[in-house]
């Protein structure tokens, strides 16, 4: 039996904010049991919902220090078994009672580097051995760092490989380099530029991609895009130096919860063989919901999407009254910047029948609108997955995306001279770019429907479950342990 331990800040069910939860909830699941032992440890998170809490069991408890700024403190192990996954909850409520996961950054610094020792700290008390710990993002970053070092000096982490998975490189966990001291208990040597040190201050996540054994990313696009200046976020060095140990492998989506043929969130279900007569009755009762103009003929535009430049807010802003033309609907679903959150407040006031600006984060709501629009915009700046664009397809719902990351991965762009392709993209960061290509899907979509029907159809019987990701893991797996 090979024995796994993801290590992350966040997982669905207990704990969500983005992607990173849904890899770390659905990932695990996957592996075969009778060869993969693969449990998953966060935090104790005392926003975690009391019917998951009501039921964590104690394991055991211990006294740790980091640094001289984190000193005895408590740190109690919880356990909980979900569809034949362990999980693991690192207790402390200095650190965790908080009704968000993150807040002020240089606190959140601070109980990620506990929890990162933590982390290592309980496994000989529990009887966990992994053979391989799967770091997700910079909250992680510490651990390949004891791993390879202070923890070396215990036999019983002797030969455990890491891997540190990059979600989204634009966070990194840095702070100064003396605090960093004070919190890690990290030596001097650890602080230059070759290991922790970054831009004179100190940096979590460079720390795990230095120490890991292997580093991974959500998209093979993305694991090119940040190996240059523009993409790489200060680190394009470190991760050009270690392209040999790093590869990209598309997340997955559950198809089970994203299921148009028995969604208990949608009006009307339907699949790949009858969404021609079903799926617009869907459009019609959201349209009746958000007060739109009742018409199955419009072309509905959904976006689902922080509200923020990295998703390309600011295209839209530029070009939303051409967007929205006599034909055309946008429904919004997200929060974010301010400045966005009034900009699209402001257009559905100003087209009332044609724009609905729901700011908020609703699962129940962002379900219905899947199964009602008709395309998907995500015009982003970087995307290193994207999970939005493989519900679309799911849901029979054409996404329009910036040709980035893993939106360029996933969507294969239209073809009306060989009938090819499943979605609409576009290469430039540029709002007449984006409105060209949303005017051609238009077009496909009003003047030749049999050839949308039939770019519809090959969308939802795309396989982006988590099955084909879950094999590249394996092999990856494997390769680290000597197998392959």
């Amino acid at each position: 039996m090979k024995r796994v331990l993801f290590a992350a800040s966040e997982c669905v069910p207990f704990i969500k904010t983005g992607g990173l939860a849904d890899v770390c909830g659905a990932l695990p699941k996957e592996f075969d049991k009778s060869e993969w032992d693969v449990r998953v440890v966060i935090p104790n998170y005392s926003c975690i919902p009391e019917s998951f809490r009501n039921e964590f069991r104690y394991v055991t408890h211990f006294y740790m220090s980091t640094g001289s700024y984190i000193q005895n403190k408590y740190v109690g192990v919880l356990q909980y078994e979900l569809d034949g996954i362990k999980y693991y909850f690192i207790d402390n409520q200095e650190y965790f009672d908080s009704f968000l996961p993150y807040g002020n950054v240089r606190y959140d610094i601070e109980k990620f580097c506990f929890f990162d020792k933590a982390v290592l700290s309980m496994l000989p008390l529990i009887g966990f051995k992994p053979d391989i710990i799967h770091c997700h993002d910079w909250q992680t970053g510490l651990i390949p760092v004891y791993l390879k070092n202070e923890f070396q000096g215990d036999m019983f982490f002797w030969g455990i490989k890491s891997i540190m998975t990059i979600h989204n490189l634009k966070f990194q966990g840095v702070w100064d380099i003396e605090t960093m001291q004070g919190l890690t208990g990290l030596n001097d040597s650890f602080f230059t530029p070759d290991k922790l040190e970054f831009q004179e201050d100190a940096n979590m996540l460079k720390g795990g991609l230095v120490y890991a054994d292997y580093i991974t990313t959500v998209s093979d696009t993305y694991a090119q895009e940040i190996q240059t200046a523009y993409y790489g976020e200060g680190l394009d060095g470190l991760l050009s130096a270690r392209h040999m140990d790093m590869q990209g492998i598309v997340n997955g989506i559950d198809y089970e919860a994203y299921d148009p043929k028995t969604d208990a969130k949608i009006q009307t279900h339907y699949d790949s063989t009858d969404f021609r007569t079903k799926k617009w009755k869907n459009k019609v009762k959201l349209q009746e919901d958000l007060g739109l103009s009742v018409d199955k003929k419009k072309y509905m535009i959904g976006l689902i999407s922080r509200l923020t430049d990295q998703k390309g807010v600011d295209l839209i802003d530029y070009a939303i009254e051409r967007i929205v033309d006599d034909y055309t609907q946008l429904v919004v679903i997200g929060t974010g910047e301010a400045d966005y959150e009034n900009m699209f407040r402001h257009f559905a006031w100003k087209y009332g029948d044609r724009i609905s600006a729901n700011i908020c984060y609703s699962d129940d709501l962002a379900h219905k609108l899947y199964a009602s629009a008709d395309a998907f915009l995500m015009p982003s700046r970087f995307e290193p997955c994207g999970l939005t664009q493989l519900i679309s397809y799911r849901y029979g719902t054409v996404p329009i995306v910036r040709e980035t990351g893993g939106l360029k991965d996933t969507v294969v762009p239209y073809n009306e001279y060989t009938n090819q392709g499943e979605g609409f993209s576009f290469a430039n960061y540029n709002a007449e770019e984006m409105l060209n290509t949303i005017n051609y899907s238009k077009y496909i979509f009003f003047e030749k429907k049999r050839q949308w029907n039939q770019m519809v159809e090959r969308g939802m019987n795309l396989d982006y479950s988590w099955k084909k990701s879950t094999e590249r893991y394996v092999g990856l797996y494997r390769y680290l342990l000597g197998e392959v």
